[in-house]
């Protein structure tokens, strides 16, 4: 099954065939997501040579998958920060979206991008829920934003109320990313799609290599959530999560604001506007860590359950899947790839609200290049001595890590008798062609295919993902086609035919 946002359906992309890659530039920019887009805008506007590579097209990554919460109140976001960094820190993070949120209404009142101005909530299901959105509020105002406690919400179910904040944003993220990407190229930015980078080489000049050919540059943004080098160990320092979204038309608007729920069954709502003049209502939830033991079809028929339950009269048109990565320390991680080191940066680890933190990651990796100064920024720096505060959430996930990784390669030997089965349409399974060669075998429209199971990043053993037909790693997130293509992550090479 093919799964697409509601927004990429409005506006398909194909790949293109990239065009030969070369030159010297100022800057180049690996990602042409929100964060690669704005930071190549900012950088170009300000006078330098940019050139923008995108692995697929623009916006086939997360930014297509989000429910485009332009929103200050985060969930729990705020609360999980709180209890792990000091007050400073929490209410720069808050000024640092802040400040990403007034950008990006500018920006999309200037470029004709539609926006909805909505309340956003944090509600409770239940007493824990209610404990949890309690908590949220109090480090919420810690941060020094306004917000409120409301007993009654206009939700068809029953809640235990929940936190509101007013004026926050919603948008269309791929008509905002086709806008970021038109002004960029307007002000001289070079972007090529369909490019992947493979490795990166060297100092002053950095030489980055493609598919397509090399281009150098003085400076360096990595601009791929997770970055796609492993110097300075970021796929150890996150959590990769994949969560799932529907779009329902509804013959009257559904919801009155932007909901996420605090406690289980985690739900995200919101409307949005069709293209004939009805009304959309976006449901999104049930996140599970990438290549999980589970059956990803499954998470998206209990969306649908509880849509079918709670809103009889929507109809759905289309599903979809979007990947985040989740800090250890509660922060994003932007600035240097490595200590010490300003020629390449990184910026990523948005914990699943990259509207605004992808934008002020934008603003701050702008802001450091051209000798700008924001205070609020040093929340967002990639190596300080707050990653101690996440190193006991960082063991426990690389002890998962590693359990998976052996764990990885002994259970296709425990289902010996399936090696010599065919898999079914739409199915895959692994299984072992000899020592140490573990298999990966599916079949999607009719075409049996055989690829290596061991993903290309760090050697993990893929799991199928039978809701996308795709080859997902366990270990940091990274995904494969069943022909053995990267989809996403942090793999730059394909799979093996075996």
């Amino acid at each position: 099954m093919t799964l697409t946002s509601v927004w990429r359906a409005r506006r398909p992309r194909t790949e293109p065939d990239a065009p030969e890659v070369g030159g010297h530039y100022d800057i180049v920019v690996i990602g042409a997501g929100l964060t690669g887009l704005t930071t190549a805008g900012l950088l170009a506007r300000a006078g330098r040579s940019v050139l923008v590579l995108e692995a697929r097209h623009v916006g086939a990554g997360t930014t297509q998958g989000s429910t485009a919460k332009i929103s200050l109140l985060q969930g729990l976001q705020f609360s999980r920060i709180s209890r792990r960094q000091p007050t400073g820190v929490l209410r720069d993070y808050a000024e640092g979206n802040r400040e990403a949120q007034a950008w990006l209404a500018r920006f999309c009142g200037d470029h004709g991008v539609a926006m909805q101005r909505r309340a956003a909530y944090t509600y409770a299901h239940g007493a824990i829920g209610e404990r949890m959105a309690r908590a949220e509020l109090k480090a919420v105002r810690k941060a020094g934003l306004d917000a409120e406690w409301v007993d009654e919400l206009s939700l068809p179910y029953p809640t235990r109320g929940g936190v509101r904040m007013d004026d926050q944003c919603q948008v269309d993220p791929v008509e905002l990313l086709e806008a970021l990407a038109a002004d960029a190229v307007a002000h001289g930015v070079t972007l090529v799609e369909g490019a992947r980078v493979q490795r990166v080489h060297g100092h002053e000049p950095t030489r980055v290599i493609t598919e397509h050919g090399a281009a150098t540059a003085e400076n360096l943004i990595v601009a791929t959530n997770l970055p796609i080098l492993d110097r300075g160990g970021f796929f150890a320092r996150a959590k990769p999560a994949r969560s799932y979204g529907l779009a329902y038309r509804t013959p009257v608007q559904a919801v009155d604001g932007m909901y996420l729920s605090a406690d289980a069954p985690s739900r995200s709502l919101r409307d949005a506007p069709a293209d004939d003049g009805g009304h959309l209502l976006l449901v999104g939830g049930n996140g599970h860590k990438v290549g999980a033991p589970i059956s990803e079809q499954s998470r998206i028929d209990d969306l649908r359950a509880w849509t079918a339950e709670h809103y009889p009269q929507a109809v759905e048109t289309h599903a979809w899947s979007a990947q985040d990565y989740v800090p250890h320390h509660g922060l994003p991680y932007v600035g240097p790839l490595l200590p010490g080191r300003d020629d390449i940066l990184v910026a990523g680890g948005y914990s699943k609200w990259g509207m605004t933190n992808g934008v002020a990651a934008a603003l701050a990796l702008s802001g450091q290049l051209l000798g700008g100064h924001m205070t609020w920024a040093r929340a967002f720096r990639s190596w300080t001595p707050r990653e101690l505060t996440g190193l006991p959430q960082s063991a426990y996930l690389n002890a998962e890590v590693g359990l998976e990784l052996t764990w990885g390669y002994l259970r296709p030997l425990r289902h010996a008798g399936a090696q010599g089965a065919a898999p079914g349409e739409g199915d895959g399974f692994v299984r072992y062609d000899g020592p140490g060669r573990p298999t990966a075998v599916s079949r999607v429209d009719g075409v049996e295919r055989r690829v290596s199971a061991v993903c290309t990043h760090l050697g993990g053993v893929l799991r199928w993902n039978d809701a996308e037909a795709s080859w997902d790693c366990p270990l940091h997130g990274s995904r494969f086609g069943p022909d053995g293509r990267v989809l996403e992550g942090v793999a730059t090479c394909p799979l093996k035919e075996h």
